[in-house]
């Protein structure tokens, strides 16, 4: 049978009283007799009332000003993805009263983040959604916005010690440890391995670090792994110079070299760097489906994908504060999205554009 839709019309007739009564007993504000309040807590109770929070946030009209503080996607592509998702959520939501103003930053400036972060406090939002890339700056911020009741959503990097009301994103140990899994099947029986944080300031990257200490348990876990030289470099060069003259280096110095693994969407570097020199042996595994490193994975230069579905943390970033704020859910404090690996074979499922 249909399940009948309890109204407050019929929470007052039961308790033959008015509904604003009933109104202000549900939204606890004015004054109503003790007995009254009991009795209509009873009915609320036994005729299971939920109350109809979509119909109530059209009905008020009222508008929920949301930010969104990320690096700019004119100097990271990367960040493209998530603006798109946060966009598409917007248009979704835009019917209950969400608007989004989006704060973006200069991800290789500091003071970018800070500015931008100090913004996005004066402006007050009743909600964020926030990449905290700059892990070290951000810290107070979080404190700051907790003071100011502000509810965020963090997502790309997860953050230990700090309250947000969601985190959007993958399980960094487990994609790292992920990674090394799928580059252990192509593995001979020993050599060394390559960990390359390419123009990243690792000090300041949880996740990133995050990753690399699952990918270096995963090795020294497995039956093998002792067979293995796990090797950690931070790879940062100029903007309009290439990575050829330090992976040069380090191939001297590792002549075994049998892998790399790319902690950032930057596989392709790499990978440009072994078509230029016709290097076949080594396999190659990094992050997400960028233009450039879609062309090294259709070549089989990249030997694997990790999709880290950007689009998707931007989009349910915005849906979880909405869920907060408009439809009064209680938010779960992680959502971990799938670990996708991504082949030259199954690519196309994942070039969906309404993905």
């Amino acid at each position: 049978m249909k399940k009948k839709i309890v109204r407050i019309k019929d929470i007052a007739e039961k308790a033959q009283t008015s509904k604003g009564t009933v109104d202000r007993v549900l939204h606890n504000r004015g004054r109503v007799a003790d007995d009254v309040r009991e009795r209509i807590l009873a009915i609320i109770k036994e005729l299971n009332y939920e109350p109809n929070f979509i119909a109530q946030s059209l009905k008020s009209q009222r508008t929920f000003n949301l930010a969104v503080l990320m690096p700019d996607p004119g100097l990271d592509s990367y960040w493209v993805a998530p603006k798109t998702g946060f966009e598409k959520a917007e248009k979704e939501l835009r019917q209950y009263g969400i608007y989004i103003t989006p704060f973006i930053f200069n991800p290789h400036e500091e003071h970018s983040f800070i500015a931008k972060a100090q913004e996005v406090t004066r402006e007050h939002p009743d909600g964020l959604l926030i990449a905290p890339v700059f892990y070290k700056q951000a810290l107070p911020f979080f404190k700051e916005w907790a003071e100011l009741n502000i509810p965020y959503v963090l997502f790309n990097t997860q953050i230990e010690h700090v309250a947000p009301l969601c985190y959007i994103g993958q399980d960094s140990y487990r994609s790292g440890s992920l990674a090394a899994k799928i580059l252990s099947f192509g593995l001979q029986s020993s050599g060394s391995v390559l960990v390359a944080h390419i123009n990243e300031d690792i000090s300041n990257s949880a996740h990133l670090i995050t990753k690399e200490n699952g990918f270096r348990d995963y090795f020294e876990n497995s039956e093998r792994g002792t067979a293995f030289n796990i090797v950690s470099k931070e790879i940062n060069y100029p903007e309009g110079e290439t990575i050829d003259d330090q992976l040069d280096q380090i191939l001297a110095e590792f002549s075994d070299l049998s892998a790399v693994y790319v902690t950032n969407s930057r596989a392709f570097e790499v990978a440009s760097y072994l078509e230029k020199n016709n290097i076949t042996h080594i396999k190659l595994v990094g992050y997400d489906l960028l233009e450039p490193n879609l062309n090294y994975l259709n070549k089989e230069i990249i030997s694997f994908l990790i999709n880290q579905n950007p689009l998707g943390q931007g989009y349910w970033g915005i849906h979880q504060l909405a869920n907060h704020l408009v439809f009064k859910k209680e938010i779960p404090p992680i959502k971990f999205l799938p670990l996708d690996i991504i082949t030259r074979e199954n690519l196309d499922y994942y070039l969906d554009p309404q993905k």
